[in-house]
Formats: C-alpha cells, sequence, structure tokens
C-alpha cells in the first residue's frame, strides 16, 4: 500500500483525519492528524477550524475608527473677544500690546476682530502675555446632535443644537 502523505509503500496503512481531509497513511505520517474511528464519534473536526476562521475574520472585517479615543486642541470660538477684554483689563491699547509681543498692529486688530485665525505661535505669545487659555481639549468620536441609537452618521451628527 502507498501512503497518500509521503509515497512510500508500506505494509499497512492507517486512515487519519489531516486538515479536514481523510487520508490513509503510513505509521510515521500518522502523527500529524487524528484517528478517523475517534473524529467520527465526537464532533467534526473541521467545525472547530471553521468557527475560529470565521472569528478572526469577524474581527478583521470590523472597521477601525482612526480617530476614537484621541483628542486635540483647538482655539475657543470667541477667541477675539476674550482677547480684547483680556488686553483692556491690563490696561493697554492696541499699539502696546502689539509692541510688547512684537507683533504687528494689523495683525492683532485682525485677530480682535475674529477676521484671522491666529497660528500657533501667536496664540502661546498671547496667552502668555495677557495670562488667559485661549484653547481648548476637545475629544474626537463624541458626537454633536442626539437620537443616534444605531451608530450611523447622520446630518443630526453636524447640527449644533442651542
Amino acid at each position: 500500500m502507498i501512503c497518500e502523505m509521503c509515497g512510500k509503500e508500506v505494509p499497512q496503512t492507517k486512515t487519519v483525519i489531516v486538515e479536514g481531509s481523510r487520508l490513509n497513511v503510513c505509521p510515521n505520517c500518522s502523527r500529524f492528524g487524528e484517528d478517523y474511528r475517534a473524529s467520527q464519534s465526537g464532533a467534526p473536526i473541521s467545525s472547530s477550524v471553521i468557527e475560529q476562521r470565521l472569528e478572526k475574520r469577524e474581527k478583521r472585517m470590523k472597521t477601525k475608527d482612526i480617530y476614537s479615543g484621541s483628542s486635540s486642541t483647538e482655539l475657543i470660538d470667541d477667541y477675539g473677544t476674550v482677547i480684547r477684554e483680556a488686553r483692556e483689563a491690563k490696561g493697554m491699547d492696541l499699539e502696546q500690546f502689539a509692541a510688547s509681543i512684537l507683533e504687528k498692529k494689523g495683525t492683532l486688530s485682525k485677530v480682535e476682530a475674529g477676521a484671522l485665525v491666529p497660528d500657533d505661535k501667536l496664540i502661546k505669545k498671547i496667552e502668555k502675555a495677557l495670562g488667559i487659555k485661549l484653547t481648548e481639549v476637545v475629544q474626537s468620536g463624541v458626537t454633536v446632535g442626539g437620537g443616534n441609537t444605531n451608530n450611523k452618521m447622520t446630518l443630526g451628527n453636524f447640527i449644533r443644537k442651542e
């Protein structure tokens, strides 16, 4: 008889299950599988393998939110008003304030009016000079709106209700 795994000519073969296939193999190759008679009495061998593969596939197929749990710092909405009020509270006019942080008066005027969004470097200068906080930590993944029970994005997630 010929071993179906290694191809050797042997006096007798043994029937085993290897990776879900029934093979007649020599005694040396029988260690790679399970006894055919023992596997017939219990649950099918391949069902556990299939279940494991399905679980792995399910994990792989899940969509991953790359922004979940991440946070970022953003400029507050009314930054111009906050800067103007803090500057006036310190008793400085726009020219004095511009000279103290080495910026142009026109640039600071536009920032206070809300017409110009300051860059990070300018934000740090203003915060340090006036002793105020212009940034806030925002958690990503937090939805604004409500009524969304099935975790799908709707227009309600983008509408701010006040």
